[in-house]
């Protein structure tokens, strides 16, 4: 039975990667919309400003994803500073540009610590907390990287393709539990993304100038102008968790819904195009 004794406006969300982008706006969102918030940073004098005159509702911490002493720390603190844990928001995340070739191994595993471990670990961390209280909700910052593929970003899409299939088991896990999963996916928005939070590979192969250095350039170029609004983004994702039916992946941007469309298109055509070889390869009594 899911725990009712607190109040919309008494819930606590715990926000991951507020320095910058989605993660700042919608910190400070939440807070102006009179929830409560723990709002975490590797450099808690960053989102300072965000808490400044909220005491009585924001709780500034420090917290890298990647430490798991951090990790338990800023939760305990969370659950004995306001007494629960009702939105966890996995926003940190990181981008890396490279061919796959040209990619840098030392470069990838740490996006991956960051991107997937780093979510997995906070995620872990709340969970005995929302399992207590019987409710809760989790939302994972994906992409539509998480559903579509492009050059140049291909260890960046594993590490989303890997949240997307982790968010979709631990919906199902944590279903009869009361505790909710939602998985964002944007497009292009003007956070710092393709800026300084991405790196790329130091090493160029002429080979794949057309591909994926094409479409680094663009990215790289992009950066800044892209149609998505944080604040809206923001805004949306509030809504996603006020609604009592909540959808286990939220579109954000025009193009994100073409994205995943056009996904949708390409694997239908394989599959019916193949349909036949496909069920030929069970036992023919199965």
């Amino acid at each position: 039975m899911a725990d009712t004794t607190t109040s919309t406006k008494d819930r606590v969300w715990f926000i991951t990667g507020c320095s910058t982008g989605f993660g700042r706006e919608l910190a400070k969102l939440v807070l102006d919309r009179g929830y409560r918030a723990v709002v975490t940073a590797r450099d808690p004098a960053k989102v300072e400003d965000i808490a400044s005159g909220r005491a009585d509702r924001a709780l500034v911490l420090e917290l890298d994803v990647t430490d798991p002493v951090e990790v338990d720390a800023a939760v305990k603190s969370a659950v004995k500073h306001f007494g629960r844990i009702d939105v966890l928001v996995n926003n940190a995340g990181i981008g890396y540009f490279g061919a796959i070739e040209e990619s840098d191994e030392t470069e990838v595993r740490r996006m991956f610590e960051i991107n997937f471990f780093g979510l997995s670990r906070v995620t872990r961390a709340v969970l005995p907390t929302m399992r207590k209280q019987r409710s809760g909700h989790i939302v994972n910052i994906s992409s539509i990287g998480g559903l579509r593929s492009f050059p140049t970003l291909a260890y960046y899409h594993a590490t989303k393709y890997a949240v997307e299939g982790f968010s979709e088991s631990l919906a199902l896990e944590v279903a009869p539990l009361g505790i909710k999963v939602t998985i964002v996916e944007p497009s292009g928005f003007r956070t710092d993304w393709a800026g300084r939070s991405a790196a790329e590979s130091k090493t160029r192969i002429a080979d794949y100038a057309d591909t994926a250095g094409q479409n680094l350039e663009n990215i790289r170029g992009y950066s800044g102008k892209q149609p998505g609004d944080p604040v809206r983004a923001a805004a949306a994702i509030i809504a996603a968790v006020e609604s009592p039916n909540p959808p286990l992946r939220l579109l954000l941007g025009k193009a994100a819904l073409k994205g995943a469309r056009g996904k949708l298109e390409m694997l239908k055509k394989d599959f019916d195009a193949w349909e036949k070889t496909t069920v030929e390869a069970d036992f023919p009594d199965a």
